[in-house]
Parts: structure tokens; C-alpha cells; sequence
């Protein structure tokens, strides 16, 4: 599998790569999330990013991957413990570290991400906003002279924020999710330029858009479309699967082919959660980028709706019954 330098990191990546966020043993699902990696790492992937946040990933993924001799490099963040957690308490800060690193069975993570720090109100983690100083970034470097951690980095879900924290910010490389998939490109417009400007490392995340472009939902866009869908969203769903129908493609591949068509990024996340998932996402990027003719076409329908409609959901919406913007019932 082809390998990219992570930005100004000496870590050369999969440009495939796992993302634990679906890597859990709740519901009896242990054995299946360990073959999932262990599948994974066999077919070459060597990436894998994790958060305290995503549920029990930390301590499969620390169970499951102990004993592998494949070599592979490991992400985490901080945050989501002790309960009640404090983005500014030095001893909270070491308490997640020492978690994580308990959970997942190392002396050190590759890179430690500051989870989210582009939505105020779930962890404010900057004092005034300001990204370069205060007790998280004294944390982080007190962190990487005791070896405990290799490189610091960003983990969040906007656009603009994420972006201008990149620009006044240190870190070594960024995690951006939910904007930049077949229909979604506000990535492109601010994440990407901040971060190739600062020489940082560049991750996707979410490439199948949290469901969106897991499976097709042609019935429900065309007959019975949720009353928070956009017009022009519903127009671009329509004429993305006609198409798919064109080029006799699954939704899933191209959409995975696409995010991995721009070479910006250095890898991306596949959200498997069974061997037959990591297997089909490997086999999609073995075909290697989409042809330019149908990136062309894919641009003309990204172009449609540049920027996120208010009501729309992040993951997939598409059977859930919600009101007004964000809401949900």
C-alpha cells in the first residue's frame, strides 16, 4: 500500500488508514472489532486513530493490538476523563494521558490531538482563544520531553475555526472530519490551505460522511425527502446517483477513491467495523484515484452547494426525524 510522509512528522502512512470510532466490544462486538484490525494491519494499513470519546476504542484497540508484530503507528486525544473534565486542569490533562496509555497498552502515542477544539462550549480548551499558549500547549510539551507522546496534534469537525486555529497555533498535524467527501468540500476551502501553509501533516476522516455515502437512499431523496433537506441538496444527491448508475460504481467506493483522490491528504480514515468492510475499503483503494473526467463531473455536482445548508445534519440524517437547525425528535 502506498505510503505518504505525514507532514513535517518522520511517521511515513498508509494513505489508508483506521479510524476507531466504530472499534468497540459493547454488544459482544470484541472479537469482531479485533479481526477488523488485525485485517486491516495484515493487508498493510499501519495508521490507526483513536479518543478517549469513542466509547471502549482505546481498550480494544489496546487489547487486540498488543501482541501484533505488524509495526503500526498510533493516534489518540485528549479529553472526556475524569468526569467532570476540565480542558485547563494540568492534572485532567495528565489523568486522560495516563488513561489512554493504560488502555492501549503503550509507554507513548505517536500523536496526541486536542479533541474538538473548534467547537466552543464542548471543551474550551484555549484561554482567551488563543491556541499558542496557556496550560494545553505547556501540557503537550511537557508531554513530548518525557517521551510520552512524539507529536502534537488537531482534531475537529468545522472548517473556519479549525482552520484559524491552525494559523495561529504550533502543532504538527490536523484531523478533519465531516468536510470533505462527495458533497461536502469546506475543507478545501480553509483546513487544507492553513494546514499545507504551516507544513502540517493532513488526515480525513470520514470520507463515507458518517453514512451519507455508506449505502444509496434513492426512494427516500426522490419520494419521500425529509422536510430539513435542502432543494439543491436533494439535486445533488439525484444526479450523484444517476451517475453512479453511469459509471456502475458502488457509492462507497467512490466515495472513499474520491478523498483519496486529492493528494492534500496524507491518509484517511476508513470507519470499518468488520473484515469484510476493511477488506472492500482496501480493494477501493487499490484502484487507485478516480479517472479526471469523472472528478470533473463530481466537481461540477460538489459546486451546486458549496456550503453546509443550516438544518442539515453532520452524519447521516436520512431517517431520523429532526426540526429546525440541528434538531432532532
Amino acid at each position: 500500500m502506498e505510503k505518504r510522509k505525514l507532514g513535517r512528522t518522520d511517521m511515513k502512512v498508509t494513505r489508508l488508514s483506521f479510524g476507531g470510532l466504530f472499534v468497540s466490544k459493547i454488544g459482544g462486538e470484541y472479537e469482531k472489532a479485533r479481526a477488523a484490525l488485525l485485517r486491516g494491519l495484515q493487508l498493510g494499513v499501519n495508521y490507526v486513530d483513536t479518543a478517549p470519546g469513542y466509547a471502549d476504542s482505546e481498550e480494544v484497540i489496546g487489547k487486540a493490538l498488543c501482541d501484533s508484530k505488524k509495526p503500526f503507528f498510533l493516534s489518540t486525544k485528549l479529553g472526556g476523563r475524569p468526569q467532570p473534565f476540565e480542558p485547563r486542569n494540568k492534572d485532567h490533562l495528565r489523568q486522560s494521558l495516563e488513561e489512554s496509555l493504560r488502555l492501549l497498552k503503550r509507554d507513548h502515542v505517536d500523536i496526541l490531538m486536542v479533541h474538538e477544539p473548534d467547537r466552543p462550549g464542548q471543551h474550551d480548551w484555549f484561554e482567551s482563544w488563543d491556541p499558542v499558549a496557556g496550560p494545553v500547549c505547556e501540557f503537550l510539551e511537557d508531554a513530548k520531553k518525557k517521551g510520552l507522546i512524539r507529536y502534537t496534534g488537531l482534531g475537529g469537525t468545522t472548517a473556519y475555526e479549525l482552520a484559524w486555529i491552525i494559523e495561529k497555533g504550533n502543532f504538527d498535524v490536523v484531523l478533519t472530519a465531516f468536510n470533505y467527501s462527495l458533497l461536502w468540500r469546506e475543507a478545501a476551502e480553509a483546513v487544507i490551505p492553513a494546514a499545507k501553509k504551516k507544513g502540517m501533516g493532513i488526515v480525513s476522516g470520514s470520507p463515507l460522511q458518517q453514512g451519507w455515502f455508506s449505502r444509496r437512499y434513492d426512494e427516500t431523496v426522490r419520494d419521500h425527502p425529509p422536510p430539513w433537506l435542502s432543494p439543491v441538496r436533494r439535486e445533488q444527491f439525484l444526479r450523484l446517483y444517476a451517475l453512479l448508475d453511469e459509471v456502475n460504481m458502488p457509492v462507497a467506493e467512490m466515495a472513499l477513491r474520491f478523498v483519496l483522490s486529492n493528494k492534500d491528504f496524507d491518509t484517511v480514515l476508513m470507519g470499518a467495523r468488520s473484515v469484510e468492510e476493511v477488506e472492500l475499503n482496501v480493494a477501493a483503494a487499490e484502484k487507485g484515484p478516480l479517472p479526471r473526467d469523472l472528478l470533473a463531473k463530481l466537481d461540477e455536482i460538489g459546486a451546486m452547494a458549496p456550503f453546509r445548508p443550516c438544518e442539515e445534519p453532520a452524519g447521516c440524517g436520512f431517517g431520523w426525524d429532526r426540526r429546525g437547525p440541528g434538531g432532532m425528535r
